[in-house]
């Protein structure tokens, strides 16, 4: 009855086939929910927002006048994936991942990868996330990026692409931990029935990550926030508190002699490692921003005399920019000599004149991105834009190239979400959280970011989406 009205308007759909069959993975979810009265499903996902804001499963949206406090809303009916279709992912983002780490400690060092111009080299010298710190720098292990989180997407045929690569501060892993609890909750017995891969571990297993990047026996370890009104404050204390670790700000840190020290009630006692949710140039006002009120000044000699780690490391962000993303592919083969697993979405660099072109002529069918922009801010979507809209576009590109790539508008796949009457598509990405100590491992469930708005293709939370558990499942 639920699904009698369900549609997938020529998008590829998690759940249904095009012929209107349910995908075999997803049939016990079907039979529990056409056997579940439909006021119970509503009083279920009613319940959620309540468990939520309980739990303090908030954010905190910049610049919005209806308040601070916002809960990320979950959807309960969860995406489900294959163990087969997941396996496939887990490779590829072991790959990539294995590339970027090789890429970013050559571009901080000997600098094969420009000198043979698989990348040029005015590129990375010329993104604001290249950090001339960080040159000669080499981190623990020689590992720069230790917490990834890999945005991907289905095109039209159901084939995944990577959408970006998010090296910095990747945010959302407590909301997955978090709506795991709430869901299983909702299906206890179906989670069971299923096998449902667990992602419960996390927080051990990035505590074991973190104190892999010392050689101590017991390294304290520590949470660096920027604080309470941070729009991801509740991941930084959910994570800390799950971990047993310090969550600590600034002010609560102190330099002596190149040892960095947290203040207690105690006395003061040395940090070794800092799980740092703040970005690179706040870290330290000596070395970086002048103007930081967040870094703790003298931090970095610190880590460059090797007496604290960082996760991730400062200089990461030159990864994520999107116009090195282009090059990934060509990293993929330089480091590894293999083909990428998980190809990129086609992607048109501004800078190349060719590119730009292209782009400027065909505006209204592309989606054009800021380089260095996050959260769905600094984007245009073409097709959904007005001419208005697509001139401010033409303009900003011709005036900074640099500064913007264009890529085709991909339709995203869908899964079945409740609305306010019944269950309809909604469009959905895919963020997987990576690990790296002392070897890759994959969280096998993921951060589901659903457009709630029908027909939209703007998933990110600060612009109105939401979430949804993912089931990976063991077969």
């Amino acid at each position: 009855m639920l699904f009698d009205t369900y549609h997938c308007s020529g998008n590829y759909d998690e759940m249904f086939t095009p012929d209107g069959e349910c995908r075999d993975h997803y049939a016990p979810f079907k039979a529990t929910l056409e056997h579940m009265p439909k006021k119970k499903l509503y009083r279920l996902q009613h319940s959620t927002g309540k468990a939520q804001m309980a739990m303090g499963m908030t954010f905190n949206v910049y610049h919005d006048n209806e308040g601070l406090e916002k809960i990320l809303h979950l959807d309960i009916v969860p995406r489900i994936i294959s163990g087969a279709e997941w396996n496939r992912l887990e490779k590829g983002l072991e790959q990539r991942i294995c590339a970027l780490n090789l890429f970013l400690q050559d571009i901080y060092n000997d600098r094969k990868i420009l000198k043979d111009g698989i990348v040029p080299k005015e590129l990375i010298l010329s993104s604001r996330d290249y950090l001339e710190p960080c040159v000669g720098l080499t981190p623990p292990k020689s590992i720069w990026c230790h917490i990834t989180g890999t945005d991907l997407v289905r095109d039209e045929k159901g084939k995944f692409y990577v959408l970006e690569d998010n090296l910095r501060c990747p945010s959302g892993v407590s909301y997955l931990l978090e709506s795991r609890e709430i869901v299983k909750r909702a299906f206890p017995e179906l989670f069971n029935k299923l096998g449902v891969r667990p992602v419960s571990d996390y927080p051990i297993k990035l505590l074991n990550m973190l104190q892999s990047l010392t050689g101590k026996e017991r390294p304290t370890v520590g949470l660096l926030t920027p604080g309470v009104y941070n729009s991801a404050y509740f991941e930084h204390s959910y994570l800390a508190q799950q971990m047993g670790v310090e969550l600590v700000t600034g002010a609560d840190l102190m330099v002596q002699n190149q040892r960095v020290y947290m203040q207690t009630t105690k006395g003061l006692e040395q940090i070794d490692v800092l799980y740092r949710r703040i970005d690179d140039t706040f870290l330290d006002p000596l070395t970086f921003n002048p103007n930081s009120l967040l870094g703790i000044p003298g931090i970095f000699d610190a880590y460059r005399a090797g007496n604290i780690a960082f996760a991730n490391a400062p200089g990461t962000g030159v990864a994520d920019d999107k116009a090195v993303y282009a090059y990934v592919p060509d990293i993929i083969k330089y480091y590894l000599d293999q083909d990428p697993i998980l190809e990129n979405v086609p992607t048109y660099l501004c800078e190349k004149q060719d590119d730009r072109q292209y782009v400027l002529d065909n505006i209204h069918n592309l989606v054009v991105k800021e380089t260095n922009a996050a959260g769905g801010y600094g984007m245009l979507i073409g097709p959904k834009a007005t001419v208005a809209d697509h001139e401010k576009f033409r303009a900003l590109i011709k005036s900074n190239p640099r500064n913007y790539i264009a890529q085709p508008t991909l339709s995203l796949s869908t899964v079945p979400t409740i609305s306010k009457e019944n269950i309809e598509p909604r469009h959905v990405d895919l963020r997987p959280y990576i690990l790296y100590g002392d070897k890759i491992e994959v969280l096998p469930g993921a951060l589901t970011r659903v457009a709630l708005v029908k027909g939209s293709l703007v998933v990110n939370s600060s612009q109105g989406g939401g979430s949804k558990d993912t089931w990976v499942l063991y077969e």
